[in-house]
């Protein structure tokens, strides 16, 4: 649990920050301590050393900071334990590409721990999404009150969604607008709309809520501005609100 006062996007931005940190200072901290050793070192040696300074700040998953890190490690190497000594002149062939690899290898790497954080971050999205359809399968199943699994189901949606606001209507869409269509695609009249790159359109967005083959109601999104939204978090949408209407129609059916 996080402490009282605490903000995952504050620990966010601390992460953040000491990534960019460690990407200028590391690679100087540890070319300085080498400094004693340059002459019992090769320079392959010494590269070796700071190469693997540019792959652990790029293990953080960022290209910008990778990328900076092997600028860094290149200058870093060239000032201090290349001839001349405390100087940025290079005399050798040899150690312009070596300068050369660094920022290389530091594009390379930092690209793969980019992908990978992706694909880490697309993972655990999915386990969460797939525990709010799971958890609210349980309250359904459980036999909870519709009325109670509506309120439940705006609250993930403001969330999943990141919306200023929710709420339901028993009204049918309008077919104006802005809608998500039952296979999660957004639409505005009625082109496809790019949620993964410039979020929800318009400021208000119309989610049908269906079930038992005819549509009970609808809710009106507000959206947050330009927040991307994935496809597959408007598809979880699109299930969360299917379960809804499977709720109250079995309550109508019961009525």
């Amino acid at each position: 649990m996080a402490p009282p006062g605490s903000s995952p996007l504050i620990g966010s931005r601390q992460r953040q920050a000491l990534t960019w940190i460690s990407a200028v200072a590391a690679p100087i901290a540890v070319a300085a301590l080498l400094i004693p050793g340059r002459g019992h070192l090769s320079a392959a040696d010494d590269a070796l050393v700071l190469v693997v300074v540019t792959v652990a700040v790029a293990s953080s998953g960022r290209r910008a900071a990778a990328a900076l890190a092997a600028l860094v490690s290149a200058a870093s190497f060239d000032f201090f334990l290349t001839r001349p000594y405390g100087s940025f002149r290079i005399s050798r062939q040899a150690d312009l590409t070596t300068e050369l690899l660094f920022v290389v290898v530091g594009l390379l790497v930092g690209e793969l721990a980019a992908r990978g954080r992706r694909h880490r971050d697309a993972a655990a999205e999915g386990r969460l999404d797939l525990g709010r359809i799971h958890d609210l399968a349980e309250r359904i199943a459980g036999g909870e009150e519709p009325d109670f699994v509506l309120m439940a189901v705006a609250s993930e949606l403001r969330d999943l969604l990141a919306l200023q606001d929710c709420r339901f209507v028993w009204d049918p869409p309008s077919g104006k607008g802005a809608w998500i269509d039952p296979d999660g695609t957004v639409r505005l009249n009625p082109l496809k709309w790019p949620t993964t790159s410039v979020g929800l359109p318009t400021k208000q967005v119309e989610l049908p809520v269906r079930g038992a083959g005819r549509t009970l109601g609808t809710f009106i999104l507000t959206p947050t501005p330009a927040m991307p939204i994935s496809h597959e978090r408007c598809v979880v949408a699109v299930a969360l609100a299917d379960q809804l209407g499977s709720a109250l129609s079995a309550r109508s059916d019961l009525s």
